[in-house]
């Protein structure tokens, strides 16, 4: 029996491993050998000279502080004191908090000059703790975002000491040999910026090799990486939001060395940030954040009407302003419908690239809803990264206002960054019928069950109205819709459905027509390090099918 079981789970992990990594790029097998066999070593030669900045450095976006105290940093909504060198690698720690300390976003950090001592003491701590190749603070990712930092807070006007002048060649020398061309993505591009940087702010032979490369790097990956309708591949607003920004950085270092990039390069970019603008709007709600489809929380990239400034800043013109009715993303695979005083962003999109999907989440067909500006109808959001059962958890399809079969998401998540098979939308349909708007659409994830079903949501506007029809085809199978609210939403159950109280003098209703509903308790995230409680709808079909309608009242609804 035991044999039995063992040899059961190691065909279910094979199968998970096949259905993950056959979707992969070459190139990322080879650079993860590569990584393995050979190992980069730090270059501790004297750094180039600085290059004569000539241009103007515009302030770029200001996160809130980290460094809370001499030594004290508040990261991801966590504390932690820096007080020997083990600190920087303790396991601790999270991975990710740890990185988040290797960043030094405190640099660029709102009210940053009233930090300065205790800014020169952690770089200096840091050169002396974190020995050249070792550590998490010499990965390449926190390596990139730490060399843009230090750059950053000497284009403000603080001067670079010697030690920490070389430490920073020392750094990019490093990254220069590790890129992440296994992980691809964001990353990568991560990486292109700190080159790019770096290969402004120093001048001579081996800066130019910094620039010549990382501008290679993005123009081969910004045609794969951003669609043509502006978004991001990887189809999280946040990591859009800090791709945006990365750009919009480049073009204002750009403009402080001027003429070292060519003029049709720059125009390019700033064509690709004007779409990535216009996209990033549609993705917003009225409240003036961002979705949560996939990874994505608030707190880590800058809010859309900060990028918004940002830009104008830099010369751009103001993005599209968004109207009432629809707008469809159809190589994102969003859908936003504005009727006056609501707003709903539906998800009919791939997870991500195939080879791509460590951001992804097994969302697909959930919905968010806002009425009057406030979220009423919600996707969990993101606190937690790493492999643990939290994390599993906030990327299933229970964790999603959308439909759950046989207790299974309708994508293979595993492991932290992993999925094996993955649902795919087909049959999208968008039209009108007697007044009102009418979007369908379909997904095989719960194709690999027994019955092979599919599944179909058809979201029906009407004014004040949202009618919900879910459908699956097939029998013998345990269905679930959820509606995730808002936590500021209160839910009472009544004997034909659910009553709603929203602020700003709006009620909604929940009704269901010979379904199962009912209210349970759960989380949400809306930040890394917090959740919050709140209340979910759930609703469970007699037969194959689920009906459910939302209703509001409300001036301009």
């Amino acid at each position: 029996m035991a044999r039995g079981h063992k040899t059961a789970s190691l065909f279910r992990t094979t199968l998970l491993y096949w259905h993950t990594l056959r979707h992969m790029k070459a190139v990322q097998f080879t650079a993860r050998l590569s990584r393995k066999v050979f190992r980069s070593k730090p270059d501790l030669r004297l750094p180039p000279d600085l290059r004569t900045k000539t241009g103007p450095w515009r302030t770029p976006p200001a996160p809130a502080p980290s460094l809370t105290d001499q030594r004290t940093f508040f990261l991801l909504n966590q504390s932690g004191i820096v007080q020997c060198a083990k600190d920087w690698n303790t396991p601790k720690r999270d991975k990710l908090w740890l990185y988040n300390l290797h960043y030094f976003d405190d640099l660029r950090a709102s009210e940053a000059e009233t930090r300065t001592d205790w800014q020169q003491e952690m770089i200096t701590l840091w050169i002396a703790q974190n020995p050249p190749g070792r550590g998490n603070g010499w990965e390449a990712y926190p390596l990139s975002l730490r060399i843009v930092n230090w750059i950053k807070w000497a284009g403000a006007g603080h001067g670079l000491k010697a030690k920490w002048k070389n430490s920073l060649a020392v750094q990019v020398r490093f990254l220069n040999k590790s890129i992440e061309w296994h992980l691809l993505g964001n990353h990568l591009l991560a990486n292109a910026k700190a080159l790019v940087f770096a290969g402004l702010f120093f001048e001579g032979r081996e800066a130019e090799g910094w620039l010549r490369k990382g501008l290679r790097i993005y123009a081969q990956q910004l045609p794969q990486q951003i669609l043509p309708d502006g978004g991001h591949f990887e189809l999280s607003p946040m990591y859009h939001a800090l791709i945006l920004e990365d750009l919009l950085d480049i073009h204002n270092l750009a403009g402080a060395y001027p003429g070292i990039i060519g003029k049709d390069v720059i125009m390019q970019w700033e064509q690709i940030t004007d779409a990535m603008r216009d996209w990033l709007n549609v993705m917003t709600h009225p409240d003036g954040q961002i979705s949560f489809f996939n990874d994505a929380a608030f707190g880590i990239a800058a809010t859309p009407g900060t990028l918004e400034r940002y830009a104008q800043e830099l010369g751009h013109k103001p993005s599209s302003p968004i109207t009432e009715g629809v707008v469809h993303l159809e190589d994102s695979g969003y859908i936003r419908v504005q009727r006056g005083a609501m707003v709903a962003l539906l998800d009919v999109a791939p997870i991500g690239p195939d080879y791509l999907p460590g951001h992804a989440h097994a969302d697909t067909l959930s919905f968010e809803l806002s009425l009057h500006g406030q979220r009423v109808i919600v996707n969990s959001g993101t606190s937690v990264y790493g492999t643990g059962p939290e994390r599993q958890r906030q990327r299933a399809t229970v964790a999603h206002s959308t439909v759950e079969l046989a207790g299974q998401s309708s994508s293979e998540m595993w492991s932290g960054f992993r999925v094996a098979r993955r649902a795919r939308p087909r049959d999208l349909e968008c039209f009108t019928e007697d007044g009102a708007l009418i979007i369908r659409c379909s997904h095989d994830g719960y194709a690999r069950l027994p019955g092979k079903h599919i599944v179909t949501r058809t979201w029906e506007f009407r004014k004040n109205r949202l009618y919900i029809r879910d459908w699956f085809s097939g029998r013998g199978v345990s269905a679930i819709a959820r509606l995730h609210l808002h936590p500021t939403i209160k839910a009472v159950l009544l004997k034909d459905g659910v009553h709603l109280s929203a602020k700003k003098d709006t009620d909604v209703h929940v009704k269901c027509d010979g379904e199962y509903i009912s209210i349970e308790k759960g989380t949400y995230h809306p930040e890394f390090g917090i959740s919050l409680k709140n209340k979910n709808i759930k609703i469970s079909p007699i037969d194959e099918g689920m009906d459910m309608m939302i209703y509001w009242d409300g001036k301009n609804s």
